[in-house]
């Protein structure tokens, strides 16, 4: 079956693992998180509390468009913080079945959820940097931008009803 490509991109904290994991599973696609498809150096520079450069960025967003193109044209989702419009281009270059799905979450809203989270590498002090970096997506990349404050559960179904 031939079908999107959905990466869920957003700034750490969005949600993007959760919608991404329950979408994939509401569709019975495949579901890779991008935060597996870091170079180990990527994950302990995070954990550091050190942001992430382009030059860092470079061998994950490669890694997130092999995934991509494992899928072979087969439907999957994706999680990827895509923050700049250079990074998502190296997603959607050539590869016309991907969808880009924002989650948009205030400043305020992403602050508690990551002041919340346990377990994760990436500290609450790269929240600045994750919000400087970000350039949301623009109408030419047609994007489907759901509300991060929404339940996991709304924003699964907004989206289904996006991709249509």
């Amino acid at each position: 079956m031939n079908g999107p490509a959905v990466v869920v991109m957003g700034v750490a904290g969005s949600g993007k693992t959760t919608v991404g994991r329950a979408l994939a599973a509401r569709l019975g696609w495949p579901f890779k998180d991008g935060d597996e498809l870091h170079p180990p150096a990527n994950i302990a520079k995070m954990k550091r509390g050190e942001p992430l450069d382009d030059a860092d960025r470079a061998p994950y967003l490669a890694n997130v468009a092999a995934w991509i193109d494992e899928l072979a044209g087969k439907p999957g989702v994706v999680t990827c913080s895509a923050l700049k419009r250079a990074y998502r281009a190296v997603l959607t270059d050539g590869r016309p079945q991907v969808r880009i799905v924002y989650l948009d979450g205030s400043k305020a809203l992403i602050a508690e959820r990551v002041a919340h989270r346990k377990g994760h590498f990436m500290p609450p002090s790269l929240n600045d940097s994750q919000f400087a970096d970000l350039e949301p997506p623009g109408p030419d990349e047609h994007p489907i931008v759901v509300p991060a404050r929404l339940s996991a559960e709304a924003q699964v179904s907004e989206i289904i009803r996006a991709l249509g």
